[in-house]
């Protein structure tokens, strides 16, 4: 009943896809070195066993040094990102802030440093 190009036809997770690629492409735009060389992922939920360094567990991402011939990785979760969210807006920045504090623990920088909107 919907063309493929009418809004109505999109998914919430196809909407959250769309989220997360406009980020990395804005930071990319201001972090070209920073942002390239990693590779980003949307899961649906976090693993149910967090990784063995983890003290606390993120819900919200996870990311991954560079290890044995494999790029940095940071994997964002969709459910929990969009359970929390009261808004489009909400949901934009949650997603704002989460891949930038993945980058800033993947670079050792503070998040303000990378995006000056960060938390806010």
């Amino acid at each position: 009943m919907f063309g493929t190009r009418l809004p109505r036809y999109r998914t919430r997770s196809g909407m959250f896809d769309d989220m997360v690629v406009a980020q990395i492409r804005r930071l990319n735009g201001a972090w070209p070195e920073l942002v390239a060389p990693v590779q980003f992922a949307v899961e649906d939920v976090p693993p149910s066993d967090p990784a063995p360094w983890e003290a606390v567990p993120h819900f919200g991402s996870q990311c991954f040094p560079a290890d044995h011939g494999m790029p940095s990785r940071i994997v964002l979760y969709r459910m929990p990102l969009q359970s929390h969210a009261r808004s489009r807006m909400d949901l934009q920045f949650a997603i704002r802030d989460e891949v930038v504090s993945r980058l800033a623990e993947l670079y050792g920088r503070r998040p303000e440093e990378i995006d000056p909107d960060w938390g806010m």
